[in-house]
């Protein structure tokens, strides 16, 4: 069944009191860094913190009475997990949610407070696939796909006519694509809306499954990444043919585009974002040329990130533009050293995290001995200028890499 505008507004009228009406703000902060006017569209800020509430919403809707009673199971990484044990529990259906088994705890923890049965399996979610279709046939159950449904694309088309409605004018849509369900829906309402508008998808470049198969290639992908959300390794029958048609282009991006732009979120806009809700903005940073100066709107789709994940990210993300450093001094093991040390990294407003006086783990004379500083600076130059301090303090320094511990 084919997907038009119109079942795209009739969702919206369905789902009118039963998601959020996610805001779409400006972002100067990102607009100035990334040189084009960035509007995000914050459906990290709806029920379960993604957009999965609005299509999960509409098929469960669709279920008649016999299919309710019986129940539901669905296959997700996390969003959609949570949205459908979510409206499982307000429409009292029963659910049963199979996860990957690398799925952060934080998601499976959300997932079973909703009070839906959890099976962890596979390791990403086609390796589900045949666990689910055991347990439709053991229990009868009806499966609410994460994408490759047609009323699950009406309710995540309802993301791109709120866009629209609110912001008219803009030039480009940019959007995550991981099975196509969002960007599917997303691209039918924009087409009928402003047929001249710029639609892109972003995937990783592990797993670039939608943009190799629009262009008839075979599809090979795999890895670890960041944006798990959109780790799809085969892309949905219903939303291909509407993705080949619609969307202008697919853009990949790599992992340390993903961590910068999830940084970037945090510390511009103070948006909490996950790998896969931060990739139109990591294609932003990743192609400045083709961005430059146009009205963008993206979708940033979910919020769900492991804390401690993100904690990292940030720390990393100090570490690569310079405003954290680990510096390396080589020192007699003799009394004032540390202080002038000290003294050094403070008289150029240096702030120190973390030091170490290390005296029996280097193959260094018993004399001597090696501190290891952990500063924080404004940046790259602000290091340097306290690499220069020491060293006219007749210190040897040098600053550490992530890789470099020895």
């Amino acid at each position: 069944m084919r997907v038009s505008a119109q079942d795209i507004r009739d969702a919206a009228t369905l789902l009118a009191g039963n998601v959020i009406r996610t805001p779409m703000v400006e972002s100067p902060l990102l607009s100035r860094q990334l040189g084009c006017e960035v509007f995000v569209k914050l459906e990290c800020q709806q029920y379960t913190s993604s957009f999965k509430a609005r299509g999960a919403y509409v098929a469960m809707f669709s279920l008649d009475k016999a299919q309710r009673e019986k129940g539901v199971i669905a296959m997700s990484a996390g969003n959609h997990a949570q949205a459908v044990a979510y409206h499982a529990e307000r429409m009292g259906i029963p659910a049963v949610i199979v996860m990957p088994s690398q799925t952060p705890f934080a998601k499976v923890t959300r997932t079973r407070s909703y009070g839906a049965e959890v099976v962890l399996e596979g390791r990403n979610l086609n390796e589900c696939e045949n666990t689910v279709q055991k347990l439709i046939e053991e229990r009868g159950l009806t499966l609410i796909h994460p994408y490759d449904n047609t009323k699950v694309m009406q309710g995540q088309g309802t993301v791109g006519l709120e866009m629209l409605e609110d912001h008219p004018d803009l030039d480009m849509l940019v959007v995550p694509i991981g099975g196509g369900g969002l960007m599917g829906g997303i691209s039918i309402i924009a087409r009928d809306m402003r047929p001249d508008i710029k639609i892109y998808g972003v995937q990783t470049e592990a797993y670039p499954s939608m943009k190799l198969a629009v262009a008839g290639q075979d599809i090979v992908c795999g890895g670890e990444t960041l944006a798990e959300g959109i780790a799809v390794k085969k892309p949905g029958g219903v939303t291909l043919p509407v993705i080949e048609k619609n969307v202008d282009d697919i853009l990949l991006v790599n992992e340390q585009q993903l961590e910068w732009a999830v940084g970037a979120l945090i510390e511009q806009q103070r948006v909490v974002s996950e790998g896969a809700g931060a990739a139109g903005i990591a294609a932003l940073y990743a192609y400045p040329e083709m961005f430059a100066g146009k009205k963008v709107g993206v979708v940033i789709c979910g919020g769900n990130i492991d804390p401690r994940l993100l904690a990292s990210i940030l720390n990393r993300n100090m570490a690569s533009d310079g405003r954290v450093a680990r510096l390396r001094i080589d020192i007699s093991d003799e009394p004032g050293m540390l202080a002038a040390i000290t003294a050094s990294i403070g008289r150029c407003g240096g702030n120190i995290i973390e030091i170490y006086h290390q005296r029996l783990f280097f193959d260094v004379p018993a004399k001597l001995a090696k501190i290891d500083a952990v500063i924080e600076t404004r940046g790259t130059e602000h290091v340097k200028e306290i690499i220069d301090d020491l060293r006219q303090a007749n210190f040897t320094v040098r600053q550490l890499d992530d890789a470099d511990n020895s």
